[in-house]
């Protein structure tokens, strides 16, 4: 396959800084390019803008400031009157949604799997290589053009049924670059990228086909970020002259403080939104990571945060009751159980955990639900089907519900730190980061999937005890030295069970990354940022 090595593209300004293939090159086509650039120059101030104000927040919340909801914008959430713009096409029902990483075989099955819509993942599952985000662009077009196959080693052919499921992208946050693209001789936003690309080559096929460019905005903080995304829609459909609205992005709210914004986040997308989604995982980390210099805030094991807990409870009833308040989409998180396929008994226990989420979620009053694998699409949609045979409940209006401050911040629950729980932190970080840095986004470890938001919960627990020197139910003291002793003997125990395989892995990288940010001292806000430069293709030569 012929490869191409430009230092500087055929768009002025325009910077490409490693390899691709001819088929990644129908990509990065010069008129693709001249479009995300004039995007990245729009907008990458007010972008930069924003992540310092993502600083100042931490500082005030450091400095004893606790989040609650703005006063300056009552006005919006005290208005009845004004609603989000209808359901688009191929969204009314969106009773399961099946998420996943953006590979040829796994866009081919999600979106034959019986869920209602896929949400194609550059984020959490994805671990943004090179060749990772430039082929899931020629994945997502080829399915779109319905030209999509795959065939494995053993000669088994996928393709793309009559009926597949409404697509969703997920482009990654606005905390992060995509530094094999300069733009004036700065990284690329990685969220202009993701967005950029699949939206040039694929929105007007997509309205073609009946439906839109959809897509799922993750990790904003604030209605300021959803107004960011809401003037780059805007900007975007009059670039290629499309209409206002036909953009529709629905809002993970996964940050606590994007949790005191819901009302103005829809408010800022209104004529765009589909909705919110409880991005539990990834709320959870949030959770810990801006209130880490609090003991009062110092949550147990992982496995202890269930959804019922005040604070995760309260998240959820706001969610609901905001959104179907604006007519819109109120979703559910994500099961993270896969099938256990050698352990008949544990699998019925897991499947038996899965069902009663999602019955959870169908009677508090979501529209729908996530799932990582396509055997839990039937369980799902057996629940919502019988507690919600209408494609949606946006009349559940959850009048009952008054959710304060407090409320969000309630951490009064039954809970322990144990040392099964540092272990098992430990042993998700050292396994993800090292399927991270292969490139791998997300990966089956104790029989369920973990992504970057799980992985992130792992890490700042164990930053969390150690800076507050927690005790564990079992009587030890944790400290950033006993973190350390316990990450050596879980390498040990890999080096034991890996032999000679063990050379060949990633795992001593990821112990030394690991190990920076589980003492209590240093903290990196992502796992993402962190490790990003360790899988660039800055300066590759040609693949012959």
């Amino acid at each position: 396959m012929s490869t191409t090595n430009n230092q500087q593209s055929s768009v002025p300004g325009v910077s490409i800084l490693a390899s691709y293939t001819a088929d990644q090159a129908k990509i990065l086509t010069p008129e693709a390019l001249k479009f995300i650039a004039t995007l990245q120059r729009s907008f990458n101030p007010t972008r930069k803008d924003l992540l310092q104000k993502r600083v100042s927040r931490q500082q005030e919340i450091d400095k004893g400031v606790l989040p609650d909801f703005l006063p300056d914008t009552a006005h919006i959430r005290n208005d009845a009157n004004w609603r989000a713009a209808k359901p688009a096409p191929g969204l009314q029902d969106r009773r399961v949604e099946i998420t996943g990483p953006v590979d040829r075989k796994m866009v081919i099955n999600a979106l034959n799997s019986d869920a209602l819509t896929y949400m194609a993942d550059f984020e959490d599952s994805t671990a943004p290589t090179w060749d990772n985000v430039l082929n899931g662009q020629v994945n997502l077009r080829d399915a779109i053009n319905g030209t999509i196959s795959f065939t494995n080693p053993a000669g088994k052919k996928y393709e793309l049924k009559s009926r597949t499921a409404t697509l969703i992208v997920r482009p990654r946050g606005w905390h992060m670059v995509e530094k094999h693209i300069l733009v004036d001789g700065e990284p690329m936003s990685a969220s202009i990228f993701d967005f950029g690309l699949f939206f040039f080559h694929n929105s007007k096929n997509q309205i073609k086909n009946g439906l839109g460019p959809y897509f799922y905005l993750p990790k904003l903080e604030s209605h300021l970020e959803a107004r960011l995304w809401n003037d780059v829609f805007n900007a975007s459909q009059d670039m290629i002259n499309i209409p206002r609205g036909t953009i529709r992005g629905t809002v993970l709210i996964e940050t606590i403080l994007a949790a005191f914004e819901m009302d103005e986040i829809i408010y800022e997308l209104r004529d765009h939104s589909s909705g919110l989604n409880c991005g539990r995982w990834d709320y959870i980390f949030s959770f810990i990571k801006k209130f880490r210099q609090y003991r009062q805030y110092v949550l147990p094991d992982r496995y202890d945060i269930s959804m019922t807990v005040p604070f995760m409870s309260a998240y959820v009833n706001l969610l609901i009751q905001t959104c179907h308040k604006r007519g819109v989409h109120a979703m559910g998180g994500m099961a993270a159980q896969i099938p256990i396929k050698n352990d008949t008994k544990a699998n019925e226990v897991a499947m038996k955990k899965v069902r009663a989420d999602k019955l959870r979620e169908v009677t508090a009053g979501h529209d729908g639900t996530w799932v990582a694998h396509p055997d839990l699409v039937k369980i799902a949609l057996e629940v919502f089907n019988e507690h919600m045979p209408q494609p949606n409940q946006l009349f559940a209006r959850r009048e009952d519900v008054s959710v304060k401050q407090a409320d969000l911040l309630n951490v009064k629950f039954e809970g322990k730190i144990t040392e099964h729980g540092i272990r098992d932190n430990i042993q998700i970080g050292l396994a993800y980061m090292e399927s991270w840095l292969r490139g791998v986004g997300c990966v089956p470890i104790h029989h369920l999937m973990e992504d970057a938001a799980t992985y992130e919960i792992s890490r700042s627990q164990l930053w969390q005890w150690a800076y507050h020197k927690s005790m564990t139910a079992e009587g030890i003291q944790v400290t950033g030295d006993y973190c350390l002793k316990v990450l050596d003997e879980e390498v040990e125990k890999i080096k034991q069970e890996l032999g000679s395989k063990y050379e060949n892995s990633k795992y001593e990288a990821a112990k030394k990354a690991f190990a920076t940010n589980i003492t209590g001292k240093r903290y990196d806000d992502f796992v993402t940022t962190m490790l990003y430069d360790d899988i660039l293709s800055i300066g590759s030569k040609p693949r012959l």
